[in-house]
């Protein structure tokens, strides 16, 4: 066993562990998280998809023990109490979802998008920044279209009201 200590969603965590242990498994299995979703164990689908440090990364084939003493944020953690965050807003309200399986890792990569690229997103680049991760119900129409919306929340403007 090893010991493993991070923040996660905000709050400290510390748990004795198999030194095995994916992060994946850790915040399901340990800390019952489970918006983080996993689709393929080989960082294909990114349904995985976590903040480490900011940073949007896969989790499924990551060790805990790896991100010991960093800062995690989950699906969970974006939201403000009963306020989602805009980019949580904005796959709802424009349907970037249908079975919702692959929406954590969405979101999750689109906030990092966002935050590394900023809000003024071409169709292309969200296209290109998504290609890995995989939804298997929609054609990403709708999903682009959400992120669009929601990097326009984060900017706190909308398209929505010139239309």
């Amino acid at each position: 066993m090893a010991t493993v200590s991070m923040t996660v969603n905000g709050k400290l965590v510390s748990r004795d562990i198999d030194p095995r242990t994916l992060l994946a498994q850790f915040l399901r299995e340990e800390l019952r998280l489970t918006g983080t979703h996993v689709g393929c164990d080989t960082t294909q689908c990114g349904c995985c998809t976590v903040h480490v440090d900011g940073k949007a990364m896969k989790s499924c084939t990551l060790l805990a023990l790896g991100v010991d003493g960093s800062h995690i944020t989950t699906i969970e953690g974006l939201a403000h109490g009963q306020e989602l965050h805009p980019m949580q807003a904005a796959f709802r309200d424009h349907h970037g979802l249908q079975c919702g399986f692959c929406t954590p890792g969405m979101i999750m990569t689109a906030v990092d998008m966002v935050n590394r690229k900023g809000t003024n997103l071409d169709d292309q680049t969200i296209r290109e920044e998504l290609e890995g991760n995989i939804c298997r119900c929609t054609g990403y129409h709708n999903i682009v279209k959400a992120v669009h919306y929601g990097a326009e929340a984060m900017a706190g403007t909308t398209k929505a009201a010139a239309e």
